[in-house]
């Protein structure tokens, strides 16, 4: 149990970690979402790897001792985690290696490869059979849990610190969970700053593990059918179960058509590439405006951009 209360970074971490960042990590703006009086969007896309990852796993691999780092670093992902994993990497000079599953998206697996990292590809079971049974502690090198871990969970914290800075009166937060290591990042910083803010987590209605997660009390296994594949976990991470439960307000599900709707609208109206997973928040804060529950500051975080360039095609030209 102590490990899992030690993966609440404490406000001074959380403003380390900024400080690494500083000059690596883009401070994304907080933009108002075309037409829309209501919801302002912070696009993690226009990160140098195109997610929010980047800040959480640069922060990670920077504070790692430097003899431990010059092992090289490794983690599991099915993408985005891997792609800043190699670029951090890179930064520092040391070797990466992601396992990914095979049915990982092209473009994310050619993408890790270009930032200089090795591309382990598995099956998605044994992909994440590493984090569930702990087989990563076996590795010789330095290994970055994509979610449970401490660093980059403070890391994903800087985003919190800066929508206080451009709008310390935001009544609402929407924030895509995956593992859970974004959105626990941002309520740790926000709420610290804010405890009046709200912050509520998505999920694709295909694809609920967290919800059936904090139901239970446990992590439990469900069915994942959904085009988000950067959130497509099948389980709660045990260790992330006290900050989800502590942390976070509310937890809503969208339909993969209202992800594609919310695709489709932040390319052709905002300008912004986002993928499944990015698009969540988007399509669960346009959710919440329909159905007359949003408030009057609403932020969604696009959370990644990473889509393949067939699967955009296919969304915009079926509008």
């Amino acid at each position: 149990m102590a490990l899992m209360t030690d993966l609440r970074p404490t406000m001074a971490e959380v403003h380390e970690a900024r400080e690494r960042l500083r000059g690596v990590a883009v401070r994304t703006p907080l933009l108002q979402l075309h037409e829309s009086e209501t919801i302002w969007i912070k696009p993690e896309v226009l990160q140098p790897v195109g997610s929010f990852k980047m800040r959480g796993i640069y922060n990670a691999v920077a504070a790692l001792d430097p003899t431990e780092r010059a092992k090289g670093v490794s983690t599991v992902s099915s993408g985005n985690t891997a792609q800043a994993l190699a670029w951090s990497a890179r930064r520092f000079g040391v070797p990466a290696r992601a396992i990914m599953p095979h049915s990982a998206p092209r473009s994310k697996i050619e993408a890790t490869e270009a930032y200089g990292g090795v591309a382990d590809l598995r099956t998605m079971e044994e992909t994440f059979s590493y984090l569930r049974n702990g087989g990563y502690h076996d590795f010789e090198d330095a290994f970055i849990h994509p979610v449970a871990n401490r660093d980059v969970v403070a890391g994903h914290g800087s985003i919190g610190l800066e929508i206080h800075e451009d709008m310390p009166d935001v009544d609402t937060v929407f924030v895509p969970i995956g593992g859970g290591g974004l959105i626990s990042g941002i309520a740790n910083a926000l709420k610290a700053l804010q405890p009046s803010v709200r912050i509520v987590g998505v999920q694709p209605s295909g694809c609920t593990p967290v919800i059936a997660g904090l139901a239970a009390g446990e992590s439990v296994d469900v069915k994942v059918q959904t085009i988000c594949d950067g959130v497509a976990v099948s389980f709660m991470f045990p260790e992330m179960f006290p900050l989800l439960r502590d942390l976070v307000d509310d937890i809503v599900t969208v339909d993969d058509e209202q992800v594609i709707a919310a695709i489709r609208r932040l390319a052709l109206r905002n300008k912004i590439v986002a993928e499944g997973a990015g698009a969540l928040a988007v399509a669960a804060a346009l959710q919440a405006h329909e159905h007359g529950t949003a408030m009057n500051k609403t932020v969604a975080i696009i959370s990644g951009g990473s889509i393949n360039a067939e699967t955009l095609a296919h969304i915009l030209a079926s509008a």
